[in-house]
């Protein structure tokens, strides 16, 4: 397995496409995954690579002056639980030091998707911990959990 910061806005695009349309149970909503590839697309990436083949990708945004975001994270079903999602966490990590004093993640709250449990199971073993729930930010049926991490 390999890590590596993708550069080029279109490989990025294809990578973000690739690993997403193996998650349905996550990114099953075509809005809002184009959403993911397109806003993907112009950000800081780094990928995950078994031999030839794209397998993960986590992105990076800003919230602030103090604070940036784990955009996007995805890793394709074959190759969850093998630790690629803490390698990629720790590029990212590396990277986000450099500029901010905190990490944040937003993702649906606990207890409404056994899939989103295991994201938020993820995050705590990477050392987020919950900050607050804006039950209306996304949708009704979709909470969003804000969790947060000192660099």
């Amino acid at each position: 397995m390999k890590i590596i910061a993708i550069r080029d806005s279109v490989e990025k695009a294809e990578i973000i496409k690739t690993v997403l349309l193996d998650l349905p149970e996550w990114f099953g909503l075509p809005e809002s995954t184009k959403e993911y590839i397109q806003d993907g697309s112009l950000l800081p990436l780094w990928a995950a690579f078994d031999k030839d083949e794209t397998v993960g990708f986590v992105t990076l945004t800003s919230t602030s002056d103090d604070c940036g975001e784990v955009h996007c994270m995805g890793v394709k079903k074959s190759h969850h639980r093998k630790g690629l999602g803490r390698a990629l966490m720790q590029a990212l990590e590396g990277e986000a030091r450099k500029s901010y004093a905190y990490l944040q993640v937003k993702t649906v709250d606990q207890g409404h998707y056994e899939t989103y449990d295991k994201t938020i199971a993820f995050y705590h073993s990477c050392g987020f911990a919950k900050l607050e729930v804006f039950p209306n930010l996304w949708d009704e049926w979709n909470p969003c959990l804000i969790m947060i991490k000192k660099l």
